[in-house]
């Protein structure tokens, strides 16, 4: 009953992991009690944390967990996020909802591809802005990212992508309820408006409940569904990978990669699960804030893995594709919300 019925290479593969994802979890605590302090997205504070310890990347005794905590720990909290979902919740939206939600998802994320081709970038630049702008903000440009074939410039596209759509995020949550004000929308309207278009889910609930408690319900239920599309998308993620690694002459190796990545897969199962009703609540909330953690623990690691001077020498293209994505969604979902008479 000792230790010599462990595998001596997975133990010794455990104690090289063991120092870089400590560091990376400490950190990950203090980024959140500084999000929750501050009232300011979580995300913001793990990358910048992160990018200021990034010297322990390159330390031989720590490199490993990072990488690890970037990767691995990344696709666990995208697979809990299924957690968040049941099909109650999709099924309580009706028809024109859900509608509206997959319409507005597909059309944001090919007006990001599109642009982005125009702009000279590449297609899944293109599919990582307009997913995270479309689906749930920093979430889903790290599960996108997770899906998506290496890069020398993966990493630094991810970063970019979750310091912009954070930042848009966090002013929607200010100036969107202004808007729906402005435009004199009714509260259920108002709601469906701040859930079709803000960015990350914290940001949705805080701009809702502003409104009214009858505007957050509809705001929370429209984001879960778009939090739904994220299996889809990550699916066709997957799909263009391989299509790209088979043009590059990377899928020849006698291994092909499955359809769906397992995260993906256990995202779907969770879903399932969660729906059954059968999970405790306490059990699901425990996940959820699993989740959470292991997101923010992989930004952290992220963080630490990227140069600042990365992340500013980017150009004001991206930012004008991250805006102009943004600005599409607010008058696409508005437009329909209109015309579906929500």
């Amino acid at each position: 009953m000792s230790v010599k019925f462990l595998n001596p290479t997975l133990l010794a593969t455990f104690r090289g992991y063991l120092p870089g994802m400590v560091i990376s979890a400490v950190v990950t605590v203090a980024a959140m009690s500084l999000a929750d302090h501050y009232h300011a997205p979580v995300m913001l504070f793990a990358l910048l944390l992160g990018m200021a310890l990034n010297f322990l990347s390159k330390e031989p005794s720590s490199a490993s967990g990072i990488d690890f905590s970037a990767k691995q720990v990344l696709r666990l909290g995208v697979a809990l996020l299924g957690l968040r979902i049941t099909a109650s919740q999709v099924a309580a939206l009706g028809w024109h909802s859900v509608a509206m939600v997959v319409l507005a998802v597909g059309l944001t994320i090919l007006c990001g591809i599109v642009l982005a081709r125009l702009m000279g970038f590449q297609t899944f630049f293109g599919l990582l802005t307009g997913g995270a702008v479309a689906i749930c903000g920093a979430s889903a440009a790290l599960a996108l990212a997770a899906a998506m074939p290496q890069h020398p410039l993966k990493e630094r596209a991810t970063l970019f992508t979750v310091i912009s759509v954070s930042t848009l995020s966090t002013m929607a949550m200010v100036l969107y309820p202004m808007i729906a004000q402005l435009l004199a929308l009714p509260p259920l309207q108002a709601g469906a408006f701040i859930g079709g278009t803000i960015h990350d889910v914290a940001q949705v609930v805080g701009a809702g409940y502003s409104i009214s408690h009858e505007a957050g319900d509809a705001a929370t239920l429209i984001k879960l569904m778009r939090v739904a599309m994220l299996l889809p998308v990550i699916a066709l993620a997957a799909w263009l990978s391989q299509r790209h690694q088979r043009a590059q002459g990377e899928a020849g190796t006698g291994t092909r990669p499955p359809l769906l990545p397992w995260f993906a897969v256990a995202f779907a199962v969770l879903v399932a699960i969660n729906s059954t009703g059968w999970l405790p609540a306490s059990l699901v909330k425990a996940g959820q804030f699993a989740s959470q953690w292991c997101l923010v623990m992989a930004m952290v690691a992220i963080g630490m893995k990227t140069h600042l001077k990365d992340i500013l020498s980017v150009g004001w293209k991206p930012v004008a594709l991250m805006v102009l994505e943004t600005l599409f969604l607010a008058v696409l979902f508005y437009g329909m919300l209109v015309v579906m008479r929500f």
